[in-house]
């Protein structure tokens, strides 16, 4: 007879099976997906870090988790200890996990680390780098993909918080091969048009592998590079992309990339009413000080008279000033005449004598460098008579004809013999 199964018998039979064959075991892997419920147990899969397809769906429960001495995030490498079952309400396998212990970092976090401290140095994420995003955007682009749920809740929040504000998209998918590529034509796109104040680069939340796009080199250099100012909202608070540190403005979650880059029309139309308040009082203390001001004006008019008398008596006083200091000052500018004019004759005199004594010591030297005063010694000036001396033997011969200059004359010479030392 045919054996007929039911699923839940099926169900069943493959968890025993499992149970018995899988009792205790420990893979290895590498996180992917992983959340918390409040319920405290912890849902998540486990695949392969060297690139493998497979792909273990865990969970672990609120007693095993509360041992756990780490908390856990996508990429990281762990080591699972704990059985095989089946999930019978949607007939999947899953690892129920009794105990998690790090293993090190996973390939894929490994990758987003290197790549990381790369652009790093080569500043890309420098805040000198980066752009001021615009206070009052009446035109904003998103860069995202139409379908996912960050387009709808950008819009919405656009919506409530500023509806005058344009929204222009601009289509691209984020997550997969084709998602690097088109999120960067999506950026070209809309530098090229400049038809928005500023870009908000946008995606739900997700495993490390879902958000990766987001950390293609190729991207984040897009990223850094755009000439408009880019709020990047990817993922949840928690998660972190290189693209996130490239832009100019970070946000935890599409909409709050939304409330960044439009604020809220009820808050700045409060605030203009609080300026217009306070501009209006200001307006009315001016004015008040005005008129008072012009009242005072007004009574000082009325007496034109008082106003003539205080001015005749301010000029009585300043001549009578003027009378008693005018001889003062003359007497001090006389004595102060007389008293420079005895220094300069002094110093006149002083001067003289100086100049006087400087002359006579150079007349004195002059006159011992005469050469007369050496010729009246005794000596004599001999030269060929073209008036240049000779200074020694060397340039005579006999029969030479020299001329002799002396203290008291002249005497043609004629050279006998020459006779060197």
């Amino acid at each position: 007879m045919r054996l007929v199964w039911s699923v839940s018998a099926l169900l069943a039979a493959v968890s025993d099976s499992l149970q018995a064959r899988f009792a205790a075991c420990v893979v290895e892997g590498e996180l992917s997906g992983f959340t918390r419920a409040t319920s405290g147990h912890c849902y998540f899969s486990l695949k392969d870090a060297d690139g493998q397809a497979g792909l273990l769906r865990c969970a672990m429960f609120r007693r095993a988790a509360s041992l756990m001495d780490f908390s856990p995030r996508d990429g990281q490498r762990v080591e699972l200890r704990g059985r095989l079952a089946v999930y019978e309400p949607r007939g999947e396998l899953q690892f129920v996990v009794e105990g998690m212990r790090r293993a090190g970092a996973g390939a894929l976090y490994e990758q987003f680390l290197r790549l990381k401290a790369q652009m790093e140095a080569q500043g890309w994420f420098d805040a000198e780098r980066k752009q001021s995003v615009p206070a009052f955007a009446s035109r904003i682009g998103v860069v995202t993909s139409t379908a996912g749920a960050a387009l709808h809740d950008v819009l919405t929040a656009l919506k409530r918080r500023a509806p005058h504000v344009e929204v222009m998209v601009y289509p691209t998918p984020v997550q997969g091969a084709e998602a690097p590529p088109g999120i960067v034509q999506a950026l070209q796109t809309a530098n090229a048009r400049a038809e928005v104040d500023v870009l908000l680069l946008c995606r739900g939340g997700g495993s490390l592998e879902d958000l990766w796009a987001f950390n293609d080199e190729r991207v984040v250099r897009a990223v850094a590079a755009s000439d408009l100012p880019v709020i990047c909202g990817v993922g949840h608070e928690t998660d972190v992309t290189l693209a996130d540190l490239a832009a100019d403005l970070r946000a935890a979650t599409p909409t709050a990339a939304a409330e960044l880059a439009a604020p809220a029309t009820a808050a700045c139309l409060a605030q203009l009413d609080s300026l217009a308040q306070r501009m209006q009082a200001r307006t009315t203390q001016a004015l008040d000080r005005a008129a008072q001001q012009l009242d005072r004006l007004a009574l000082r008019l009325n007496r034109p008279s008082q106003w003539l008398s205080r001015q005749r008596s301010r000029l009585d006083l300043l001549a009578q000033r003027q009378a008693q200091t005018l001889p003062r000052w003359q007497l001090q500018q006389s004595q102060g005449l007389a008293h420079w004019a005895t220094r300069r004759e002094a110093a006149l005199a002083i001067q003289m004598a100086r100049q006087q004594a400087r002359l006579d010591g150079l007349a004195t030297r002059l006159a011992a460098l005469d050469p007369r005063q050496v010729l009246a010694r005794g000596y004599a000036w001999l030269d060929e008579g073209r008036g240049q001396a000779l200074t020694g033997v060397s340039r005579m011969h006999p029969g030479q004809q020299l001329r002799a200059v002396m203290a008291d004359g002249e005497a043609s010479l004629t050279v006998d013999a020459v006779r060197p030392n």
